[in-house]
């Protein structure tokens, strides 16, 4: 079974960096559009909520400037 995670600015999301050395062996990572983000189904269907550190001037980034930055963060240098 794959772990679903949902990419995703709202409150109680996990910041990314909780996943760095125990990301999941299957896994799916979901991130909507810019502004509107995702669905409240796709959340729904997520086992997790993830986030990003994001300034706070910012209320949304580019998918995928978002989804590069997440995976940088699991596996870019320093990431076990």
């Amino acid at each position: 079974r794959f772990k679903i995670l949902a990419l995703t600015p709202r409150k109680g999301a996990h910041s990314i960096e909780t996943l760095v050395g125990a990301i999941p062996s299957r896994w799916i990572l979901l991130a909507g559009a810019e502004g509107a983000g995702l669905t409240d189904t796709a959340l729904a269907i997520a086992d997790a909520h993830v986030r990003i550190a994001m300034s706070q001037d910012a209320d949304s980034l580019n998918v995928t400037v978002a989804v590069g930055i997440a995976l940088s963060r699991l596996f870019g240098e320093g990431a076990a």
